[in-house]
């Protein structure tokens, strides 16, 4: 069965075809950027081959994924002869609200529900629903699935997931935590445990997805129990351009001295804070990390400290409500690829029983591997996260 794996932004497609009868072997994938803006782009990779990239008009959503699915039926550049190869459809959808405990097939009703939920995320799921809604003109009849990075923390107990607010403004308007990078967290929380060995239910893990978005989930016997982003991906960890936790008395401060509206202030607390607004330059931990050790930049050296701290400071806080912690993973772009950043989050974290490895941490890009001693009570992991084998693998679950 091959299954298409679609994650549409509000001007960007991301897509990758699976063989699920071949041990969901990626035949294909790729980007389309800048989406009802002049000058679109696909990107489309073979594995082994050289990427091609074709510039022109791609007005909308449908046009964009009719592009894809010529590109994929290309002679050359191609993966399938004929469209109807493709067996089914699996989106990335943003917010689930308390609709979703796990994946759902695509039905009306789950469309509606969806569509609901777009007050809770207006820039992720009505763009997630185009997809939807092309696929359905270019395809009809093809079995979808939307995965929702909200469902996995479903799980977390009232006490976690309720804010200290009036209880009706909970029962009115659903305002709540409901985390978000549910799929990575699970991914790499049931990876990482095969691969040590460990029992996935039975075992209490801390998830760190540092990224641009960046979040924290603890997670106790198979479930989330809590996680660092809330209502929106705003809250939590100090992110590229996202501030994180923050004082709303400071923010209402901050906004009757600036005379700010409501739009202003989300733009200052989504898109000029975290990285970008403490060193002043960029958003990217990797533009942070040179101005910070090879040319000494103050801004950036405290943007570096900052995101570590907080990082470090969840991780001590998760460990706490669950009793302890037997796991720690890393993951995302800046997990993934930043042993500076690492090694500065688990160190002095001997009173835990993490003892670090400092040389296998040291230079570790984006691979499975251990970076704790041998003796470590706690062991860490760095765990590359793939989002997309998850939707492909929910999405064939359910069409069976």
């Amino acid at each position: 069965m091959k299954i298409l794996v679609l994650n549409c932004g509000s001007s960007s497609i991301k897509y990758q075809l699976f063989d699920m009868d071949n041990n969901a072997n990626v035949l294909a994938k790729g980007i389309v950027e800048r989406v009802g803006m002049k000058d679109s782009e696909l990107t489309h990779k073979r594995p082994g081959k050289e990427k091609f990239s074709i510039i022109k008009n791609i007005p909308d959503h449908t046009v964009g994924i009719d592009i894809i699915l010529d590109i994929l039926m290309d002679k050359k550049y191609g993966v399938i002869e004929d469209k109807h190869e493709i067996s089914a459809v699996g989106h990335r959808v943003a917010h689930g609200g308390e609709f979703f405990k796990k994946s759902s097939l695509i039905t009306p009703e789950a469309i509606a529900n969806i569509e609901a939920c777009s007050e809770l995320a207006p820039l992720h799921n009505p763009a997630n629903l185009k997809g939807i809604y092309a696929m359905q003109k270019i395809l009809p009849g093809i079995p979808q699935v939307a995965v929702f990075d909200t469902s996995f923390h479903q799980t977390m107990p009232a006490y976690a997931y309720l804010y200290p607010v009036p209880y009706e403004l909970y029962e009115k308007y659903k305002v709540r935590r409901y985390g978000f990078h549910g799929t990575s967290h699970k991914y790499v929380a049931q990876k990482a445990c095969e691969y040590l060995g460990l029992k996935f239910e039975n075992t209490k893990i801390i998830t760190c997805h540092l990224g641009n978005g960046a979040s924290i989930a603890a997670i106790k016997d198979g479930k989330s129990v809590d996680t660092s982003m809330g209502f929106t991906p705003v809250e939590g960890l100090m992110m590229g351009t996202r501030c994180g936790d923050f004082d709303l008395g400071a923010l209402l401060y901050i906004m009757d001295r600036e005379k700010l509206t409501l739009d202003k202030a989300n733009n200052l607390i989504n898109k000029k804070s975290g990285l970008l607004g403490i060193s002043g330059f960029s958003s990217d931990m990797r533009d942070i990390e040179g101005k910070a050790f090879l040319e000494n930049d103050e801004r950036a050296k405290l943007a570096f400290e900052m995101f570590y701290y907080r990082v470090k400071k969840y991780v001590g806080s998760y460990a706490a409500i669950m009793g302890g912690v037997d796991l720690i993973i890393f993951t995302g772009g800046i997990g993934e690829n930043g042993w500076e950043i690492r090694e500065n989050i688990c160190s002095d974290m001997e009173f835990l029983g993490l003892h670090f490895n400092k040389v296998a941490n040291k230079d570790l890009y984006s691979k499975a591997e251990v970076i704790s001693q041998p003796d470590s009570k706690v062991k860490v992991m760095v765990y590359p996260t793939d989002e997309e084998y998850v939707i492909a693998q929910d999405t064939l679950d359910l069409v069976n």
